[in-house]
């Protein structure tokens, strides 16, 4: 069985800890061959636990997931055999040099000797040339540069071996470049899942972002001029708005014009923030740059 033939199910995958903690909720979704997809939200979302339980280090507590086929937690060392796991933190021996951790990987998969320039971890993981490759936050701790040549590694690797995919992520940026689909995990579910594409054409193309005296004044105001409900977000005095049909200076006159004082504003194209700020109420982490 090649890349292009594996696939990664998850069906109904919930969690719970002690202490009735439930981190997974019932996620579900289907990741098809050479596709690269990603887990997208905060800390704390629920995204390592299911990759977890992907990949055989973490039992679910109902549900199943399956690898090219296979149930994963009733097979667990066949779907290793088939998958390698990039996790946050790095998993090499520290007592031993980079050039000995790589040797010693390669004499447990059977592997020739290869050359490579990238993050040792990201190394290790390829050596037994996985059907489906998991990044769980794979760029942490690194700077500006060494993610971007990351990204340009990954593409690679995606264009000559057709590798699957799955990968955890709280930037955003990263989610729109690297994959195909995206799933937003919000307290241990899925809150929506699709390509970054349709994620954003469906929140519209202009963001205005308001500081106001009076925001759920504001937010009826637009709402009053055609502005739907679900568009318009209030998190103490900002009010976000996802404009569709009005432009964003007659939207600001629209709320000036309700004699609420407007203190700052800003415009900006759409990100998949703004399309977690729609689906939860809550940003992932992304700042406002405000003007006035």
């Amino acid at each position: 069985m090649n890349a292009r033939s594996s696939t990664v199910v998850a069906d109904d995958l919930v969690k719970t800890y002690p202490g009735n903690v439930r981190a997974v909720r019932g996620i579900s979704f289907d990741v098809r061959a050479g596709e690269a997809f990603g887990l997208l939200g905060p800390n704390g979302a629920g995204k390592t636990t299911t990759i977890g339980m992907l990949t055989s280090t973490v039992a679910p507590t109902s549900g199943r997931a399956t690898l090219a086929g296979i149930d994963v937690a009733a097979d667990p060392i066949r779907t290793r055999w088939l998958s390698s796991v990039v996790f946050q933190d790095a998993v090499v021996d520290q007592p031993l040099s980079g050039r000995q951790n790589l040797q010693l990987h390669m004499r447990l998969w059977g592997v020739e000797p290869a050359i490579g320039q990238v993050r040792l971890a990201i190394i290790r993981a390829l050596l037994s040339a996985p059907e489906v490759l998991f990044l769980d936050e794979p760029t942490v701790g690194l700077d500006t540069r060494v993610r971007h040549d990351l990204f340009d590694v990954i593409g690679t690797l995606r264009e000559r071996t057709g590798v699957t995919i799955i990968m955890t992520t709280h930037y955003l940026d990263e989610a729109e470049r690297m994959c195909d689909r995206v799933a937003i995990i919000d307290k241990g579910a899925i809150a929506a899942c699709d390509s970054p594409s349709a994620l954003l054409s469906a929140i519209g193309r202009d963001i205005l972002e308001l500081r106001v005296d009076d925001p759920h004044g504001a937010a009826g105001a637009l709402a009053a001029s055609g502005v739907a409900p679900d568009d318009v977000v209030v998190i103490g005095q900002t009010v976000t708005a996802s404009l569709r049909d009005l432009s964003p200076s007659d939207a600001v006159r629209v709320v000036e014009d309700a004699r609420i004082d407007v203190t700052a504003t800003t415009t900006r194209p759409a990100t998949l923030d703004d399309v977690y700020l729609r689906l939860t109420g809550e940003r992932i982490g992304t700042t406002v740059d405000w003007e006035g």
